[in-house]
């Protein structure tokens, strides 16, 4: 008997000594492939108990992915790393977002994360002009892209195939003397908007057109591999989106959900992202090569919540501008 209980306390020992299974957390995001792969790795070299399948696309596509998972009973994702605090705030007064308050949090500024908790911006992404060195003109202002030497040669990406499109358009709709009069100067002017951030830069790049309003770091990175290209922080400002991450309310991994918002909220997750070429949102950390200052970057003011009341018609209004692109 003495014998069997000594196997017995020793089999428990053992149990208890081995490391419980990995958790299997699902992101969903719109970040570039090399990108999502590089936050991940780093969140599991991090965390090594803890595996992540990421999926990824833009966003607008991502919502719909992830609607029609949750209007059929079974959302795959644990945790959002997409482009717009505007699409988290939507989710959040829906109530499929759960609040947790970081720790990591105390190193952000308050207008950099939701004040209950349901989101976190984890980088500052603009959008400006980037332009072909061949172009014959260089572009310092907004509405330099509607004058005649800009006519036809312009390109940018489609609201409706781009969160941070959809931002851009809806913060310069803001701005006295743009607004969406800039907007339809553009589409008089030939300036075509369709797809995602990735076509204006190919289409740029190539040559195939001189002008582009697209997100900060692709032009720069491709700049400092030989690219024929050269990005412009316009003199009224620039839009920025934020990146946040948001774990979903029926996550059936809350805990890894949390430890992955903790990670990318931190000093090393935030270093990750430096080396990837984007402006951290912490306080305190340096901007990439490339960039100017942080504190000379003008970056204009947009409300996620006034934002997400206006955005089916802010669409409307985008596409009957563009009704015949």
């Amino acid at each position: 008997m003495k014998t069997i209980v000594s196997a017995a306390a020793l089999l428990a020992a053992s149990l208890f000594a081995i490391p419980a299974s990995a958790a299997n957390l699902v992101l969903y995001t719109s970040q570039p492939n090399e990108d999502a792969q590089a936050t991940v790795d780093g969140f599991m070299a991090a965390n090594p108990d803890i595996k992540v399948d990421w999926v990824r696309d833009g966003t607008p596509k991502i919502m719909a992915k992830l609607q029609a998972e949750i209007q059929s009973g079974n959302p795959v994702a644990d945790v959002l790393l997409i482009a717009d605090v505007v699409t988290l705030e939507r989710l959040k007064e829906e109530g499929k977002l759960l609040a947790y308050k970081s720790p990591e949090a105390v190193q952000y500024d308050a207008s950099l994360y939701d004040a209950d908790g349901y989101y976190y911006s984890t980088k500052l992404i603009t959008t400006g002009i980037m332009y072909n060195t061949s172009a014959g003109m260089k572009p310092a202002s907004w509405k330099d892209l509607t004058k005649p030497e800009a006519k036809g040669l312009v390109t940018m990406p489609s609201p409706l195939a781009s969160g941070a499109a959809l931002i851009h358009a809806q913060t310069l709709a803001a701005v006295p003397g743009l607004g969406w009069d800039f907007y339809k100067s553009l589409q008089a002017n030939g300036a075509i908007a369709a797809g995602g951030n990735g076509a204006v830069l190919k289409s740029v790049a190539s040559g195939e057109k001189a002008y582009g309003m697209v997100v900060d770091y692709l032009p720069i990175r491709e700049k400092a591999k030989g690219a024929p290209v050269e990005f412009v922080f316009p003199s009224e400002g620039v839009s920025a989106v934020t990146e946040p991450v948001g774990i979903l309310a029926s996550s059936k991994n809350a805990e890894a959900a949390k430890k992955f918002v903790d990670y990318v909220l931190s000093e090393k997750g935030q270093e990750g992202f430096l080396k990837l070429g984007y402006i951290p949102a912490r306080n305190g950390m340096k901007v990439p090569d490339g960039f100017p200052a942080r504190e000379t970057i003008k970056v204009l003011p947009v409300n996620a919540a006034e934002a997400l009341k206006n955005t089916d018609q802010d669409l409307k209004t985008f596409s009957g501008v563009y009704r015949s692109n």
